[in-house]
């Protein structure tokens, strides 16, 4: 994680990068809707088996409990989570 916003609300942001070939393994996170959005190089989130290519700019909503992946393509891929605060205690993927 390149850089998280946790405010005095209850908004949750995150922005992610990875190296080309690199992401976040398949998981479910059913307590959770999660926004994805684009910022910068190409990737994939696959959501319950289906794969959407990410650009800077796209944005694709993850309902809370779907099946989730991301994946950098051929460059460095960086994008931006945005979903409401986890109570303490719940781990991140779950």
């Amino acid at each position: 994680m390149r850089w998280s916003l946790r405010g005095a609300g209850d908004l949750n942001a995150n922005l992610v990068s990875f190296p080309p070939g690199e992401g976040v393994g398949e998981h479910v996170n059913a307590e959770r809707d999660v926004l994805v959005v684009g910022v910068a190089g190409a990737g994939a989130v696959v959501v319950d088996g289906a794969e959407h290519e990410v650009l800077p700019g796209t944005v694709i909503l993850v309902p809370a409990g779907a099946r989730r992946a991301t994946r950098a393509g051929g460059e460095r891929f960086s994008y931006l989570t945005v979903h409401r605060r986890r109570p303490p205690g719940i781990p991140l993927g779950r």
